[in-house]
């Protein structure tokens, strides 16, 4: 497909999605407010991978693919100046009344996440949630590196497609567009073409059932289960549900 196509294809179906949000929204403004424990424990790895990210005090931060914009506020609380890029307008439309509404401010584009509109070396540190398996991994590897500061980093939070139950799972249950994959060893492999060493580590291995579960007493049981698991066997990582992966420029 020609890669015109898939982008439009990519916008259209997150653009509805957001359309739906809006609804949602315009009945009940509130909703757009959350605290910071809101969105970094919502999912088992997203307070971890945020971690990885170290001090974002004064430092210039891109949220890529920022989606509904909740991590873009979160950084922005955390004393980081945040660029938040989204290839959808609804989307983006939905970061800036988010900000609004948590009173901070966040420099807001719509953007190819494949072709950035800023300078090499525009910031210190990329937070991307579930884009780049929406995306040609090797131009989006180089694109990251490009933007990315000498000694900067880039957490990437991404759907894994080890687990053949898991992906028939996404493939029957789960809302995507047409063109997305989870992210497979061959992805890992452009990956450190680009970057070298690439740091991953896996979540949800037995937890990824913690939706189906939702006494919070069985859900820890299940996290101290794949804690005890993953740290034993590391691995039995290429069948969690999710991967968190730490990209570092080098110096040069």
């Amino acid at each position: 497909m020609p890669a015109t196509e898939r982008l439009l294809r990519e916008r259209d179906f997150h653009d509805q999605q957001a359309r739906a949000r809006a609804l949602t929204f315009a009945h009940e403004p509130h909703r757009l407010r959350f605290s910071d424990s809101d969105y970094l424990d919502h999912e088992t790895w997203v307070r971890r991978a945020f971690d990885r990210l170290g001090d974002v005090r004064g430092k210039d931060v891109l949220d890529w693919g920022c989606g509904h914009g909740m991590a873009a506020v979160v950084l922005t609380r955390r004393g980081a100046a945040v660029t938040a890029c989204d290839l959808s307008p609804g989307y983006i439309a939905e970061t800036r009344a988010r900000a609004r509404a948590n009173r901070v401010a966040v420099r807001c584009l719509v953007a190819d996440a494949q072709r950035l509109p800023f300078g090499d070396h525009s910031f210190d540190a990329v937070w991307g949630r579930a884009i780049l398996h929406h995306l040609d991994v090797r131009m989006a590897a180089r694109e990251l590196r490009r933007v990315l500061r000498p000694g900067g980093v880039a957490v990437l939070c991404e759907p894994w497609g080890g687990n053949p139950l898991v992906r028939l799972a996404r493939r029957w249950l789960s809302a995507q567009t047409p063109d997305e994959e989870p992210l497979r060893p061959a992805n890992l492999r452009e990956l450190r073409a680009v970057f070298g060493h690439v740091e991953v580590q896996g979540y949800q291995l037995l937890a990824m059932m913690r939706q189906a579960v939702p006494r919070s007493g069985l859900c820890a049981a299940l996290l101290r289960h794949d804690a005890r698991l993953l740290g034993r066997w590391p691995r039995l990582q290429r069948y969690c549900r999710y991967v968190v992966m730490t990209l570092r420029r080098n110096e040069s």
